[in-house]
């Protein structure tokens, strides 16, 4: 039986967190964002020099750093609500419409930057190597790659008619347009991920994940979940990275990933899925981490969730999102049921995981 806890209101200021509780009516927001993920590629196989130290590896700030100026903080707050509006927005069409959810922005620490940078040393050389070899594949294929999903064009595409949106036909990539793809990381981050080494392997992927995205020019949602944290908190969301609000802080953000509490895992993939599908880049990668099947209070479990999983996943792939499933835990054979061989990746050896999902994101380049 779960145990109730206490709010973590360690990321939320006391004003703020009053509309978070407020906002779990799902009240419809007519101000959504608009994707601000459109940047200008250059093709490089490392990271910006201004965010290198020694060896390749990010520049690490010294503790006891400059206050945050007051309009970067309210900039943070006003990002926060809106990833808040938009989330509660996307489940409100759902099972998950009675949930109460809240959407954090985690801070970072000099500890975090630390462990950030103990952790990368052995990842960056792979992650680099793998964007080497990428790229210039990239730069040679663009001219000649067909691009699907039109409504016209000279190649039709038989698979793409289940998708019923008269999108059957794909064309030669001009010299100008380089692949388009975007991808979402879910993190489970349920109580079961402290073992057997599973928190420390799913920082190492985020970590190569977030650098090769950065590296390659690729738009990156990175996102973590718990649930039954209270009751005026059933679920949580922890957005550690957004392309809507790029910072390269981020990468320290994503140390504050950690085992929580429960899991509901339909819900996470249904708000990552919504945010990937309205995306403008033509392909849209969501792959989820987790090490077991989802459970949550009150009755969230078994077949009820295995059907609102399975539902999610196929009507956001109508919508042109790939879902995959990464599984670390004992419950792989539920995850391989519930997303299917084709979407199923299984990770027996934890210290393969890092190249293994890097691997993954460059073979939908």
């Amino acid at each position: 039986m779960k145990i109730w806890g206490t709010i973590d209101e360690s990321n939320e200021d006391a004003s703020d967190h009053d509309e978070d509780e407020m906002g779990i009516a799902f009240t419809k927001s007519a101000d959504s964002e608009e994707s601000s993920s459109d940047r200008s590629p250059e093709d490089s196989d490392v990271m910006e020099s201004s965010e290198q130290g020694e060896k390749g590896l990010p520049k690490v700030h010294q503790a006891n750093p400059e206050p945050m100026p007051e309009d970067v903080k309210r900039q943070e707050r006003e990002f926060r609500k809106s990833l808040n509006r938009e989330a509660r927005d996307i489940a409100a069409d759902s099972i998950h419409k009675n949930v109460k959810l809240i959407v954090h922005r985690p801070e970072y620490t000099p500890d975090h930057q630390q462990e950030y940078i103990a952790l990368s040393k052995e990842l960056l050389p792979v992650v680099q190597e793998i964007a080497r070899k990428t790229l210039p594949l990239l730069e040679h294929e663009i001219s000649s790659e067909f691009a699907g999903s039109h409504y016209y064009g000279t190649k039709f595409q038989a698979a793409s008619v289940a998708y019923r949106d008269y999108k059957t036909f794909a064309k030669k990539r001009p010299p100008t347009e380089a692949p388009s793809l975007v991808v979402g990381l879910r993190i489970d981050e349920s109580a079961s991920m402290a073992a057997f080494g599973r928190l420390e392997a799913a920082k190492r992927a985020v970590i190569a994940v977030y650098e090769f995205c950065q590296i390659c020019h690729i738009p990156v949602l990175i996102y973590g979940d718990t649930a039954d944290v209270s009751r005026i908190e059933q679920m949580s969301l922890f957005a550690y990275a957004d392309y809507k609000k790029p910072d390269p802080s981020d990468r320290f953000r994503l140390m504050d990933i950690r085992a929580r509490s429960n899991n509901r895992d339909g819900m996470a993939l249904r708000i990552l899925a919504e945010k990937l599908a309205a995306a403008p880049q033509e392909t849209k990668l969501l792959i989820s981490l987790s090490d077991g099947q989802p459970k949550a209070m009150d009755d969230y479990t078994g077949t009820v969730a295995a059907q609102d999983m399975q539902q999610t996943i196929m009507e956001y792939e109508r919508k042109g999102v790939i879902c995959l499933a990464a599984a670390i835990g004992q419950d792989k054979e539920v995850i391989q049921l519930i997303y299917g061989n084709e979407r199923f990746l299984d990770i027996t050896n934890l210290k393969e995981l890092p190249a293994k999902l890097v691997r993954m994101i460059a073979r939908h380049l």
